[in-house]
């Protein structure tokens, strides 16, 4: 039994003292692998859920035009704190994440002309990666995004649980 508990616990050490990482990076000085915006078509929808203390949506376009896209909104009961507009589209063979921050008023966070960018790293038949941010099918009906988010020099991975919208 000791043994076994000592299996156990180097097992689990790893994920409590590091975590389990769903998010990946592209590595320095590579390139985005080839992808077209149909393989990204099962992210299309409306999702609800929660995270920050309030509530969560994202809607997204069906494929069209060689992109899709996307709104994001934060609110706290009936008060919005902000809102994204984002893009999957294709650039030179590949898929590239584009977004802009928006106050609850529409003044935006980032510079008129400036994106935050999210490079393609990988796809899988359940869950699409890019550098900073995973979009993870856990069924029709479920979506996981995994986010990088930086706050005083430290990153932390957060989760979004997303329940699809009945249409």
């Amino acid at each position: 039994m000791r043994y076994f508990s000592l299996i156990l616990s180097l097992w689990l050490a790893p994920n409590m003292i590091f975590g389990q990482s769903h998010v990946m990076s592209l590595e320095e000085g590579a390139s985005s692998p080839e992808a077209s915006i149909e393989q990204f078509a099962w992210i299309a929808g409306h999702w609800k859920g929660e995270a920050f203390g309030g509530q969560t949506e994202e809607i997204w376009s069906k494929p069209t035009a060689g992109s899709m896209m996307g709104s994001f909104k934060l609110s706290e009961g009936d008060k919005v704190i902000f809102y994204e507009l984002c893009v999957f589209r294709e650039v030179d063979k590949t898929v590239l994440f584009q977004l802009k921050h928006f106050n609850a008023d529409l003044t935006g966070w980032e510079e008129q002309n400036k994106t935050v960018d999210f490079p393609f790293v990988k796809i899988t038949k359940d869950a699409v990666y890019f550098d900073g941010i995973t979009f993870e099918r856990i069924s029709n009906d479920e979506l996981h995004v995994y986010v990088n988010i930086e706050e005083d020099g430290k990153v932390q991975e957060v989760p979004f649980i997303y329940k699809r919208e009945a249409q």
